[in-house]
């Protein structure tokens, strides 16, 4: 599978950034999901690269193809792009059967395809199987009912599924009759003999032709694989669709009709349609939104295992930041079209790059608190905190802030110039959704009582990050403060506590009770607390804190 390249890719409707100058690199065979708020520009990020939106300048590569460029006119249509697409609606024909879903698309394919000797590709398989007939005959004594009357058609699926053979194939097993005999194995020893004849004689006529066979049946010339523009035979279509099938467990269900199955399984037709034309790419937009939350969670499960049966590439689009940090290897964050942090789910959760990452990203949400301070000259911060609370910030590696500040506003000063270098380019026009500096809130008892984030922040102004799990409550806790909700739900129970007219939220693990109003004393533990620039929005260290 190949890897996908975007490079400076833009796309605009008159003065509106859908995606502005996105960079990025998605490795093979990785599970990267494109996350963000409604409107972000996630889903045009993915048809652009499907190639069902066209990029208004930047360059797209697919593995070693090039498949659009804005300088040299490089646009190649969707269906030459070897992707697949699964909707956020599932787009199933309702007219016809799951198989005949699945199918369809396969059967429209006419490309440069190996020749392929299929009969003889089957009595090869058939002779495998029949070296152990006593295997044979019990699976499909398991399809026998209490009336003794054999299922046909769960014989047949059981066969295919078993041997991974085509339903032609389990027919032609079936009409052996092995488990209609005293001695199956007299019968398989006959068939097998018949079968060994018959490849005999498909060699010797490959043979005749200069041609030898690979491990697939293939032609071979020269020891090269023999090429022909064809379409697929009705045995290829039929193991590929059984194969699909096989992958998302839909085998049994292929005679009925979409209306007849429930939503998950809908869903697995039509990841099993997307899969059926080995498409080197899948893009996903949105495809668990319409199931109820105990589905998604099982189907998140199985994308997760179908990622690494199949080996393919997936990109994957979703607001829902949990089921991005359980299904990605990687997670692409954006917000008003430009990407804020390309990084694996825990490294964005622990280690955020700004303020709106911070934010979006876990559930109970993070907790900010405004501070001030400075550093001291053994590297600690003194902040001033939580009306008026004295700590120390420790950071987890060396920090020099008055440095860390020049390189900031150096890297500011950086990308403005390089802005205005892109705005004065032909073609250019300005952004009417310019980026505006993340306002984070702060939760209050009596929100009409300070908003935070007044005046123009300084060097000495910072946010303290508080994962919800790093709140401790105990008795020697510096802090007091007053529970002012709490919410069990056996494993763990979240707690929203009052300081002032402040609120704070933590999550506490096991089956704790606590009574509203009930008061308790509370800190922060661990070294991952996040301080953050309140001037810029951005992470400045990872660190501890200590009360005073």
């Amino acid at each position: 599978m190949p890897n996908i390249i975007l490079e400076h890719i833009t796309k605009r409707w008159d003065r509106f950034y859908a995606v502005d100058d996105l960079n990025l690199v998605i490795d093979d065979n990785a599970f990267v999901t494109l996350l963000g708020p409604s409107g972000c520009g996630k889903t045009t990020t993915l048809r652009m690269i499907a190639g069902l939106e066209t990029p208004t300048s930047g360059r797209i590569t697919i593995g070693d193809r090039v498949v659009f460029d804005s300088e040299r006119g490089i646009n190649v249509p969707p269906n030459q792009r070897k992707v697949g697409f699964l909707f956020q609606n599932y787009a199933l024909w309702p007219n016809m059967t799951v198989y005949k879903n699945i199918s369809f698309g396969l059967t429209n394919i006419r490309e440069e395809l190996p020749r392929v000797n299929l009969d003889a590709w089957r009595a090869n398989v058939l002779l495998q199987v029949l070296r152990e007939p006593d295997e044979v005959v019990s699976i499909i004594g398991e399809c026998v009912d209490k009336k003794g009357k054999l299922d046909l058609d769960k014989a047949h699926i059981r066969l295919i599924d078993r041997y991974e053979i085509s339903l032609d194939a389990a027919k032609i097993l079936m009409g052996y009759g092995l488990h209609e005999s005293l001695e199956p194995a007299t019968i398989a020893q006959a068939k097998s003999a018949e079968l060994e004849r018959a490849l005999k004689a498909a060699q010797e006529q490959c043979a005749a032709s200069g041609c030898t066979f690979n491990e697939q049946y293939e032609y071979l010339r020269d020891g090269v694989v023999e090429t022909t523009m064809r379409k697929l035979s009705a045995e290829e279509i039929d193991l590929t669709v059984r194969r699909v099938a096989r992958i998302v467990k839909i085998g049994m269900f292929m005679d009925r009709y979409p209306s007849e199955l429930s939503g998950g399984q809908q869903q697995r037709v039509a990841i099993a349609r997307t899969l059926a034309p080995e498409p080197s790419v899948l893009f996903m937009d949105e495809p668990l939104s319409n199931l109820d939350a105990k589905l998604r969670l099982e189907m998140r499960s199985e994308l997760q295992r179908l990622h690494i049966d199949t080996g393919s590439t997936f990109i994957y689009v979703t607001h829902d930041q949990m089921e991005a940090m359980t299904l990605a290897t990687r997670i692409c964050l954006i917000d008003n079209g430009l990407l804020q942090q390309y990084d694996a789910p825990l490294d964005i959760y622990n280690r955020p790059k700004n303020l709106f990452v911070a934010d979006f990203v876990g559930n109970p949400a993070i907790n900010f608190i405004e501070a001030r301070g400075g550093q001291r000259t053994d590297g600690t911060i003194e902040l001033s905190l939580l009306n008026g609370a004295e700590v120390e910030f420790l950071p987890r590696e060396p920090l020099n802030l008055e440095e860390w500040y020049l390189q900031a506003v150096a890297e500011e000063e950086q990308l403005r110039a390089a802005e205005a270098e892109r705005m004065s380019r032909k073609g250019q026009v300005e952004k009417s959704n310019k980026q505006t500096p993340f306002r984070y809130r702060i939760p209050r008892v009596d929100e009409t009582e300070g908003s935070g984030q007044r005046g123009e922040p300084g060097d000495e102004d910072f946010i303290v990050g508080v994962r919800p799990e790093f709140l401790r409550i105990s008795e020697d806790g510096a802090l007091e403060g007053e529970i002012y909700s709490a919410m069990p739900t056996g494993m763990e129970t979240t707690v929203r506590i009052r300081l002032g007219n402040l609120l704070l939220t933590g999550v506490v693990f096991g089956g704790v009770l606590y009574q509203i109003g009930q008061k308790i004393r509370l800190d922060f533990e661990g070294d991952a607390l996040s301080l953050f620039s309140r001037r810029n929005g951005r992470l400045i260290a990872l660190g501890a804190l200590e009360f005073r």
